[in-house]
């Protein structure tokens, strides 16, 4: 079985690149890239043939829901999972119009993997 792709969309440096390492520890998904501005993620959800794609929801150049339209527009293949310091009514609010899961950064990065590996098999359902 293919391992799932993953693009990772985080603006801290030093919490992208742990979960770089520690999502990157989980058998049957590839962190395929990483980057840090909303602006960045279509192309390279694209360019990696992501399957899904991680975003903060509070990046410096667009909330999560606007960076999940951009990749949705030059990726339509690729799952959103949304990822929150705090799950707040904006959050979930917009987690629900997006249809896609919302993970508190604090539920820890075993959540997260499960959310990657739901949000994979619901693209291919």
């Amino acid at each position: 079985m293919e391992p799932i792709r993953v693009l990772l969309v985080e603006d801290n440096d030093v919490y992208r690149e742990s979960l770089v390492f520690l999502l990157g520890r989980h058998d049957g998904i590839e962190i395929v890239g990483a980057v840090a501005t909303a602006a960045a993620a279509p192309g390279a959800a694209a360019e990696h043939a992501a399957d899904v794609a991680i975003l903060d929801y509070r990046l410096p150049d667009h909330d999560g829901a606007e960076a999940a339209s951009m990749i949705r527009e030059r990726s339509p293949a690729t799952a959103i999972v949304f990822l929150s310091a705090s799950a707040g009514d904006e959050e979930r609010d917009a987690a629900l119009r997006a249809n896609v899961d919302l993970i508190r950064k604090d539920e820890g990065v075993d959540t997260l993997a499960g959310a990657v590996r739901a949000a994979a098999g619901r693209r291919g359902a």
